[in-house]
């Protein structure tokens, strides 16, 4: 977390000099103190980002793809006048146990064109869809959570503070 508030201090900064960067690693190192001692982040969780930062870009990049590919279902629905659109609200359950995977699966539908998700309960899922199809999609995103929790061991994953 340290080495992102750097990055991003430079990169506001627009510019790399000495006094930058030496400033710069005084304000991560602020930061970084802030959010350990207030936000209850550690070293720990540092290492556990750093273990499934490759797990992050994946779903970065399933997300923007579904999204670019709603984006387009979205837009040939609107434009053809003769697509029947059958509105629907979806209500599953979820398989996803980790409060913060069932949040982030949440949110990815919501961002989702075409689909929000209208109520996020325990495992219960409800989704507003603008056609049927629409459904088929969001469940690619649950696929690929429900394998990131298999293989986590970790407690922080699943939503548990962690005692230091």
């Amino acid at each position: 977390m340290f080495i992102i508030f750097f990055i991003v201090w430079v990169l506001f900064n627009g510019q790399l000099t000495l006094e930058i960067e030496i400033l710069g690693l005084f304000v991560a190192a602020l930061l970084y103190a802030f959010i350990c001692r207030f936000m209850n982040w550690s070293l720990k969780k540092d290492r556990l980002m750093l273990r499934y930062t490759g797990f992050i870009f994946s779903y970065l990049f399933l997300l923007v793809k579904e999204i670019v590919k709603a984006n387009i279902d979205t837009a040939k629905m609107i434009f053809a006048e003769k697509i029947e659109r059958e509105p629907v609200v979806y209500t599953f359950h979820t398989k996803v146990k980790s409060p913060v995977l069932r949040f982030l699966l949440a949110n990815s539908i919501t961002l989702t064109p075409g689909t929000l998700t209208v109520e996020l309960e325990g495992d219960l899922l409800k989704i507003h869809a603008i056609d049927r199809d629409y459904i088929q999609g969001d469940f690619i995103f649950e696929m690929v959570l429900r394998d990131l929790e298999e293989a986590a061991d970790a407690g922080s994953l699943k939503g548990e503070d962690e005692d230091e």
